[in-house]
């Protein structure tokens, strides 16, 4: 939200209540706050030809009305800037300040006019009356911007939009649930490396088993080698024997 000028930064003085201000009223006060100051233009013109003082005391009412939905319109203002500040852009929140200070600035405009209508009621002079008139629609002007952005805030940046809590909400249990997942990646994770640990102590351990083995067999073998040798010289001393006996008996 640009201003067409740079206004000097003003407050309110804190205004205790004795009820606690809902949120999402301030849409409903602000429309009384543009329309009304039209209707009191449109009553200030027709008195111009009609020079009532009833009507002018009606438009005087009015004003005193204005005025104090200026002021609901601030205050209810107040209350739903500060639910929707932490949902808004970095934009949107400089666009709410902006809002806000515009707001005040009217605020004081509408006990300005309502000084300005005593004065001109006082004066009764036409010219005083014409000038007023000048006043309040420049006045109506501002309000006009003044609602015209307060939309923006809404339908831009989504300003106490239900929908847009929601998303927040939403996006805040997203986060939440991202975390607790990413929580249960690393539990399985060391889980997993646990696993692959334990598997290559296995693979090493029964790598090892088989050398060990391999080396029994043969230091049973050499018996068996010599047995069989020992076997066969029997046998060739049994075949020589029987042989030399042979021998002897055909001689």
């Amino acid at each position: 939200m640009s201003l067409p000028i740079d206004l000097p930064a003003i407050s309110i003085p804190a205004i205790p209540l004795p009820i606690e201000i809902p949120e999402i009223i301030h849409p409903a006060i602000v429309h009384f706050a543009i329309a009304i100051p039209v209707v009191i233009l449109l009553l200030e013109i027709y008195n111009l030809a009609a020079r009532r003082k009833t009507i002018s005391a009606f438009s005087l009412f009015l004003i005193i009305l204005v005025a104090v939905v200026m002021v609901g319109a601030y205050l209810t203002g107040s209350v739903d800037g500060k639910a929707t500040w932490d949902m808004l852009s970095t934009d949107g929140q400089g666009d709410l300040k902006a809002h806000k200070l515009l707001g005040i600035y009217l605020v004081y405009a509408s006990l300005a006019l309502v000084v300005l209508k005593l004065l001109t009621m006082a004066i009764r002079k036409t010219v005083a009356r014409i000038l007023f008139i000048l006043i309040l629609g420049g006045f109506i002007a501002v309000t006009l911007f003044q609602g015209k952005e307060g939309g923006e805030l809404v339908y831009k940046y989504g300003a106490n939009s239900e929908r847009v809590a929601d998303m927040a909400s939403d996006g805040d249990d997203a986060k939440e649930e991202l975390e607790e997942a990413e929580e249960k990646v690393t539990e399985l994770q060391a889980k997993y490396d646990e696993l692959v640990a334990s598997s290559k102590k296995d693979e090493t351990a029964n790598e090892e088993a088989p050398a060990t083995e391999e080396k029994a067999p043969e230091a049973e073998e050499t018996p068996a080698v010599s047995t069989e040798s020992e076997d066969k010289k029997e046998e060739a001393e049994s075949n020589e024997t029987a042989t030399s006996t042979d021998a002897n008996s055909s001689n």
